[in-house]
């Protein structure tokens, strides 16, 4: 989303007043050791879509738990901002702490095959295969 800097301090503010609210306002248990990464809004700030993160294993739980409790942190945060209009929530789960840790992984357990020498083709340089001399190749 392209921003100026109108909707990057509506964003700022947002995220602002949103982290403070799902620390210290809402208390449900399934919400502890969430994280704010994000926040979005809307030019015309109708909308606010805000992207949290947590372990793997609670993304279903975590999901469950902003929609039962949505309608009160989007009364809490339109007084919080003071805006004309109280955007709707849109809550995201941020799966990009996992995929990152996804690739880190593959990139330590490199399969053995990279560190063959291989031509300017990408083929492997030395022996042929056992079948090759049986073909005449």
């Amino acid at each position: 989303m392209k921003q100026n800097q109108n909707s990057r301090r509506a964003n700022n503010l947002a995220r602002e007043k949103l982290a403070n609210i799902l620390l210290f306002e809402v208390s449900d248990p399934d919400l502890a050791l969430v994280t704010l990464t994000g926040v979005e809004v809307s030019v015309d700030k109708s909308v606010l879509k805000a992207y949290v993160s947590c372990d793997r294993d609670r993304y279903e739980s975590v999901a469950a738990a902003l929609q039962r409790a949505k309608g009160r942190i989007r009364s809490l945060l339109g007084h919080a901002l003071g805006w004309r209009v109280t955007p709707e929530l849109i809550f995201q789960i941020d799966t990009t702490a996992d995929e990152a840790e996804r690739i880190a992984i593959a990139l330590e357990n490199v399969p053995p095959t990279l560190s063959v020498e291989k031509d300017e083709n990408g083929y492997p340089l030395g022996e042929a295969p056992a079948g090759d001399e049986e073909r005449g190749e």
